[in-house]
């Protein structure tokens, strides 16, 4: 088996970050607070943007500190039964991923495992509709992310896993990174927009165009990494 490594991490963050639950509805977030500001001064518009992304840094950040956590007692107890946890993540992996192609063949907004449900929608934009502050911006990516957590945590999953073997301490470096490349494409796309690359209208008709190969591309890698993991590779 391959020890846990530079690439390793960095796939599964890779993976992760283009999760289009996280990418259709993050950038969706995103995009509906910018809209907010988007008459009002530059700077404004950076420090709306940046307190969304910093709260969404932050929450995948405590939620990978309480996983390793329980990763650690978990094999604590039961050391026998670790690899039975590592090949049930693999299957989980698995089938997000075929969740995911499914969503690239036949899709449907609102689909279960891959996307925020629909019920849910109409409630998050009347919060994010009222945001035009750094704060409420800050405050609206920390419940919004907690409400992504089940479609997005698969490779968060298995990268806690794995960091759990090293211990807390030594795995918070690791945890900084996993969820730095998480939040790229958000950082890019607050920059396109403040830079005035393109406007909300247009990042926000991408995502649109663009979601079902967004499905594509994470659904491969995810059933890729299930395979991987069974296969002990990883």
């Amino acid at each position: 088996m391959v020890d846990f490594n530079f690439l390793t991490i960095t796939v599964l963050a890779l993976v992760n970050s283009i999760n289009p639950c996280q990418i259709a509805m993050l950038i969706l977030v995103l995009v509906t607070i910018l809209m907010q500001n988007e008459d009002r001064n530059k700077k404004r518009i950076l420090f709306v943007g940046l307190a969304f992304i910093v709260a969404v840094y932050l929450t995948y950040l405590f939620y990978g500190i309480v996983l390793v956590q329980l990763f650690q007692t978990f094999t604590g107890f039961l050391k026998q039964g670790a690899i039975y946890v590592r090949d049930a993540f693999a299957i989980l992996s698995m089938i997000v991923g075929a969740l995911q192609l499914k969503d690239f063949f036949i899709y449907k907004k609102g689909s279960f495992g891959t996307e925020m449900p629909l019920w849910m929608r109409p409630k998050a934009k009347r919060i994010i509709q009222k945001i035009t502050s750094p704060i409420g911006a800050f405050f609206t990516g920390f419940i919004i992310t907690l409400f992504l957590g089940p479609c997005t945590m698969a490779p968060l999953l298995v990268a806690t896993e794995s960091l759990s073997k090293l211990g807390l301490i030594k795995a918070i470096p690791w945890l900084l990174y996993f969820n730095f490349i998480i939040v790229i494409p958000l950082i890019v796309i607050t920059l396109i927009i403040y830079f005035g690359f393109a406007t909300t209208d247009e990042v926000s008709n991408w995502k649109e165009r663009n979601v079902r190969l967004l499905h594509l591309i994470a659904g491969i890698l995810l059933f890729a990494t299930g395979i991987i993991l069974l296969m002990g590779w990883l």
